[in-house]
């Protein structure tokens, strides 16, 4: 599938990767988890699930936290990953396209843990 990936201190790129579990796994260094920073129906970021535990580098600052370690974004047809339109790959391409210098410490200072009950 066609995702946007955004890597610690490059600019982001367009590629290709599987749709399977371990494709997603590697693209990201690790345990999936969805981020939900982006507001666009249809589309969903994938990072590392324990990037900040891992000590992974920061990545990019949102309004709601810092990502750190690599993260893909990709489309969500509801069921499944699926690819970006090329009108998706050149927004988000351009959205990252700056590096983000995000220090060690602010990425610690942005640890947290939601527990949910339910």
């Amino acid at each position: 599938m066609k995702v946007v990936m955004v890597e610690p201190n490059k600019p982001a790129y367009v590629t290709e990767i599987g749709n399977d579990y371990k494709s997603l796994h590697d693209a990201v260094g690790g345990l999936i988890e969805l981020i939900y920073f982006l507001h666009e129906l249809g589309v969903v970021m994938v990072g590392n699930e324990e990037s900040k535990l891992l000590g992974m580098e920061g990545n990019r600052r949102f309004d709601d936290g810092i990502v750190a370690g690599p993260f893909f974004i990709c489309g969500d047809d509801g069921e499944d990953f699926c690819s970006l339109t090329d009108a998706q790959c050149e927004k988000y391409v351009r959205q990252f396209a700056e590096p983000e210098q995000i220090t060690r410490q602010e990425v610690e200072d942005d640890m947290k843990i939601e527990i949910t009950f339910f």
